[in-house]
């Protein structure tokens, strides 16, 4: 098990050791699940393709739909 101590900076943010980024494959860009598992947290980078492909079952031009609308959805939410 991978250990470590980081600090929280302003506006919550931190700064995952190079280890770990290399371990998991994190680059700037990767989305990661937070989940929140009673006193713990839980980072977990986001695999986009196999969220496409179970949530519309391999249809390309179904995934491709049901990603532009969350992106919509999400900036339409930021713009509020």
């Amino acid at each position: 098990m991978y250990r470590d101590v980081v600090r929280v900076h302003k506006k919550g943010i931190i700064v995952l050791p190079k280890s770990v980024r290399e371990v998991l494959g994190i680059e700037e860009g990767t989305l990661l699940l937070l989940e929140v598992e009673g006193d713990r947290i839980v980072l977990k980078p986001l695999d986009l393709w196999e969220r496409v492909w179970r949530c519309c079952l391999g249809s390309a031009e179904k995934a491709e739909r049901e990603l532009d609308y969350e992106e919509r959805e999400y900036w339409e939410k930021r713009e509020m």
